[in-house]
């Protein structure tokens, strides 16, 4: 058994509620947290944004990308371009405009589909799922699946490698918060499906350990009449997501976690009312996450507390600096609050270092880390 060491104490002037009533006009709050943001955590108060650099030199910087711009992949899962990766996850954005020639098995772990635009039909293992814009489809280990688009698709592929997704621990607010487990469909075994019965040959390419091998039937292996069980593929769309609010309170990422894996989590950012208590804050909290990095996908809407990012950007904070949100944004969280935020966005939070893919080096916006800088 372990615990953290608790001794909360404080020192010189602080405020008594973290991210709510700081003790003077002018002042920043910064979290210093361990365990991404469920472990124990201190807050310091700032007479300077702790943002407020004026060069930065070294790796370790905020990055971002415009993931807008890579050139369209190939037919197949693994023709993705690799956006940013670890032993324990594989994040990869995938564009996929007719359908896969062949069907594909992951041996090394769940997958995670995020459908960014377009829509279309998964056939698997378990039967016929339509998808739209939005979707998150939860592939479990070794599936067999393809995707039919019935328009171009682009979308997120998340690998959990050597692992499994699972849902959260929601606590205090019980199993049916967020959202209802039963507001996870899965496929049926329809007219759709069984009309792509086939005694045609048809191809799987398997992944396992990286490498790739090819089993080639006489037929279409998704034959099956019938399953039953407790293992599924999964679909839930952001728009069947209830999130977690406090009007006086922000909320910290952690508590919109949707799905959680071995070493890392994904959670989605929807639209929600802006806390409306004077003493509030209402922009993300600048912050210290020592153990993970972070990465946000931004998939739709006006992206408050950043500047010049829109759809189908990316954002990488590794960790061990502190970040939060850009100037203007902080600023105009005092003087003229937004109601209301309609920004989606995706986000991981992963224990182990990241590397960038190679193509991400043709898309990075270099002057991401200037955004910080004060403006004259």
């Amino acid at each position: 058994m372990r615990k953290w060491i608790s001794f909360p104490h404080k020192a010189g002037t602080v405020s008594r509620q973290a991210h709510a009533d700081f003790p003077a006009a002018g002042i920043y709050e910064r979290e210093a947290g361990r365990s991404g943001f469920f472990g124990p955590a201190s807050h310091f108060h700032h007479r300077h944004a702790p943002t407020g650099w004026s060069a930065w030199e070294g790796p370790l910087r905020p990055r971002a990308f415009d993931l807008n711009e890579l050139p369209q992949q190939g037919a197949m899962p693994v023709d993705a371009a690799t956006v940013l990766k670890n032993a324990h996850c594989d994040f990869r954005i995938w564009s996929l405009d007719k359908p896969m020639p062949a069907l594909f098995r992951n041996g090394d772990g769940d997958d995670l589909l995020f459908i960014h635009q377009g829509s279309g039909e998964l056939f698997c293992d378990y039967g016929h799922l339509s998808f739209r814009d939005g979707d998150y489809l939860l592939i479990p280990r070794s599936t067999m699946w393809r995707i039919e688009p019935a328009e171009p698709v682009t979308m997120l592929l998340i690998e959990a490698t050597n692992g499994a997704y699972q849902l959260p621990d929601k606590g205090l607010v019980g199993p049916h918060a967020i959202f209802d487990e039963a507001m996870l469909d899965v496929p049926e075994i329809d007219d759709a499906f069984r009309a792509q019965y086939a005694e045609t040959e048809t191809r799987v390419v398997i992944k396992r350990r990286g490498a790739l091998s090819t089993v080639t039937y006489p037929y279409n292996p998704l034959d099956a009449i019938g399953w039953h069980g407790n293992l599924s593929v999964a679909r839930i769309n952001w728009r069947d997501i209830r999130p977690l609010m406090s009007h006086r309170y922000h909320l910290p990422p952690s508590a919109h976690s949707t799905f959680v894996a071995e070493r890392f989590v994904v959670c989605t950012f929807v639209p929600r009312p802006i806390e409306s208590d004077p003493g509030a804050l209402k922009v993300p909290f600048y912050h210290n996450n020592d153990d993970y990095d972070e990465v946000i996908f931004y998939h739709a809407g006006d992206f408050f507390s950043r500047d010049n990012i829109k759809p189908g950007m990316l954002t990488f904070h590794p960790c061990g600096f502190t970040h939060g949100p850009h100037p203007k944004a902080f600023a105009k969280a005092q003087t003229a609050p937004k109601t209301f935020t309609d920004e989606v966005a995706v986000m991981i939070d992963a224990r182990d270092a990241l590397e960038t893919g190679d193509a991400m080096a043709a898309v990075e916006w270099g002057g991401y880390v200037d955004s910080w800088k004060p403006k004259d």
